[in-house]
């Protein structure tokens, strides 16, 4: 196969990133936006010093592709090249060039995230990173002027929005996750940063059904809303998101301000727009984010949709 398309465009990325001395962690291709016909299910992801690639399927000559790219992101500093191989049972990841990075991070300024490569879910987005920089400028625009701030972090998986949010200013916050193992790494993430963890608070709650054991924890005056599109036996966009918005409020200030997210392909942005109005006439939808331009997408509507909506208690 000729990867060469792929590979010019890692290149690139490669060498901007030298130039402009980048050491975020971010996507180098994305191929699931359909952006790049013949590399749909192909993901390249830059956690420096370590790439990893993602196949969501099987591909001729994907060993020719693991040396190729590994010739290219060696000389960059790179010192070892996983693959994740969404496509066999499991989805193991293998170090397949250079040699296994012991202590794996996403980086983002000065803040770092311990990753898992013996998970699917390695422990970090990076495609909603443009909805951690809307929350950090939200807290630093609102802590100082908005007494006794609060944040709910709802589907807070390793709570890298409260990390960000801790960072920009002081605030509690509330996180809210089914599993207690994730909400654990969180915790350790808000500690590997030095970070104060007074007012930081981990709920093992399921967001909707035990709403009411957390819901008097407010007022809060800032939501993040990230669910998963679906999770078995506990939330399913289809049906439950629009039953979550509708018990929203009631821990809510009377002005507040969410980050309300889909990551469904089968649901536009005007879906989601209605499902959000209908649920509540206190909810005003300011805008949608850009989208992180690591993740070009061929259709806006399938890709992730991250709203900036406002609430007013009427």
């Amino acid at each position: 196969m000729d990867w060469e398309p792929l590979l010019h465009l890692v290149r690139s990325k490669l060498e901007q990133d030298s130039a402009e001395s980048r050491t975020d962690s971010h996507r180098l291709f994305h191929g699931r936006g359909h952006c790049y016909p013949g590399f749909d299910r192909v993901c390249v992801d830059s956690y420096q010093p370590a790439l990893l690639v993602t196949l969501f399927d099987r591909y001729e000559d994907e060993g020719g592709l693991v040396t190729q790219l590994w010739t290219l992101a060696e000389p960059f500093g790179y010192r070892g090249l996983a693959v994740q191989r969404r496509y066999e049972q499991r989805a193991p990841i293998v170090w397949e060039a250079g040699a296994p990075v012991e202590e794996l991070f996403a980086r983002r300024g000065n803040l770092r995230f311990p990753l898992t490569f013996d998970r699917q879910n390695v422990g970090f987005f990076l495609d909603i990173e443009p909805g951690r920089r809307w929350l950090e400028q939200q807290v630093q625009a609102k802590a100082g002027q908005v007494e006794n701030l609060k944040l709910l972090n709802l589907f807070a998986f390793t709570c890298a929005f409260s990390v960000v949010a801790r960072a920009a200013g002081e605030l509690e916050v509330l996180n809210i996750d089914l599993n207690k193992g994730v909400l654990k790494r969180g915790q350790i993430n808000h500690q590997l940063n030095q970070l104060s963890t007074k007012g930081i608070r981990y709920l093992a709650r399921d967001a909707l059904r035990e709403f009411k054991r957390y819901d008097r924890s407010g007022p809060f005056q800032l939501a993040v809303v990230d669910p998963p599109t679906r999770q078995k036996g506990a939330f399913d966009v289809e049906t439950n998101y629009a039953k979550l918005l509708e018990k929203l409020p009631a821990c809510l200030a009377n002005e507040a301000d969410l980050l309300l997210v889909l990551n469904s392909p089968a649901h536009t942005e005007a879906d989601f727009r209605e499902m959000i109005a209908a649920a509540n006439s206190g909810y005003k939808v300011i805008e949608r984010l850009p989208q992180n331009p690591d993740f070009p997408d061929s259709d806006p509507n399938a890709a992730l949709k991250m709203l900036h909506v406002r609430f007013e208690r009427a």
